[in-house]
């Protein structure tokens, strides 16, 4: 990985995009990556439905956990939030892959913004759109997060003492990334009271292919406040395009730069699509579509070894695994000698 080719704080965006847009158009060739084998995931999968009785509304959720007895103590836990018309059901290749790797994987639908957006007259579509994309549904949203984690750490539930707290993760995609970034310390200002939905359980993001904060101008006024460890995923042709809404990789640049740590990094495919990074298994092409998805899943861990243990040697041999599909490989943020710990090493596929 080129130094120069890593965003710094305080980079020129103008610079960067041109970078890994310009850089993209030229065409690099670059030799094939087959994914790996899949191998048999032992894991486990409990649907849960819950409901909160207080806002009178339903939390659906998937858990994935790992096979039995393969954790030797209590588990690091990935709350996960959906995009836009997703649910429960889906992203499973990370809850799986994760589970498989030794972190359970709570998997959030929000009944406000997911399938039933899709569903129905489709002349209504677009007035569907805007009541999920409304502000109440954002921090609804997070409101699920916290409500989904306070259920599973209760003290009547089977899996609280399974739990490692001090390990405790918010992920998402699209969307599900808005809702990871507010759990996370994002902030706005409504009628000059600041709406803020942090929740300090959460000692880590996985931001999949964020969208901009619709209707706000000062992105790192609502950013900024976000101190923990966050882990950014997106692609050269990461393109949004919903009813009324339409959002370039460039707004996926701008939310990674106003986020307020320092501990960070940034990975940017090759190509893709903005849906590559659900179930779905063409878009974006029919061999990048696997690579991208075994990718992204593997990133996530190796970012949070460098977070829980602090070892950058994971996410470098990631970076160095899965370079010839990355116009831009993360590298680990500083971290101290006295956080250096043994952790599992990251193993790059052949």
């Amino acid at each position: 990985m080129r130094e120069d080719a890593v965003p710094r704080l305080g980079y020129s965006r103008r610079r960067f995009t041109a970078m890994i847009v310009g850089g993209f158009a030229t065409g690099v060739v670059t030799r094939a990556i087959r994914p790996a084998e899949a191998a048999p995931e032992d894991v486990r999968i409990a649907d849960l439905d819950w409901v909160d009785a207080r806002r009178d509304r339903r939390v659906p959720a998937r858990l994935y956990w790992p096979a039995p007895g393969a954790p030797a103590g209590p588990v690091p836990l990935i709350v996960f939030s959906h995009g836009l018309g997703q649910s429960r059901t889906g992203y499973s290749y990370l809850g799986r892959h994760w589970a498989a790797n030794g972190y359970a994987s709570l998997h959030v639908q929000h009944v406000g913004s997911d399938g039933s957006v899709w569903a129905g007259n489709p002349f209504e579509v677009l007035d569907r759109v805007n009541v999920a994309a409304d502000e109440r549904e954002a921090i609804a949203r997070a409101a699920d997060m916290s409500f989904a984690l306070d259920r599973l750490l209760d003290k009547d539930s089977a899996f609280a003492a399974l739990i490692d707290r001090a390990r405790i993760v918010a992920a998402g995609h699209s969307y599900g990334a808005n809702t990871t970034l507010i759990v996370g310390g994002a902030r706005v200002v409504r009628e000059g009271r600041t709406i803020d939905r942090r929740d300090m359980r959460f000692k880590a993001g996985i931001v999949i292919s964020a969208p901009p904060f619709y209707g706000e101008r000062d992105l790192h006024a609502v950013l900024a406040a976000i101190t923990i460890p966050t882990f950014h995923v997106t692609a050269t042709a990461d393109v949004i395009a919903l009813p009324g809404r339409r959002s370039p990789v460039q707004d996926r640049l701008e939310v990674y730069e106003a986020v307020g740590t320092t501990r960070k990094a940034l990975a940017v495919f090759q190509g893709g699509s903005h849906s590559i990074f659900t179930d779905r298994l063409l878009t974006g092409g029919v061999t990048l579509n696997p690579q991208v998805k075994q990718a992204t899943a593997e990133g996530a861990l190796a970012f949070l070894d460098l977070v829980f243990r602090g070892d950058p040697s994971p996410l470098s041999s990631w970076s160095g695994a899965w370079s010839p599909i990355l116009a831009v490989a993360p590298t680990a943020y500083l971290v101290t000698e006295s956080s250096r710990h043994p952790s599992r090493r990251y193993r790059p596929r052949s």
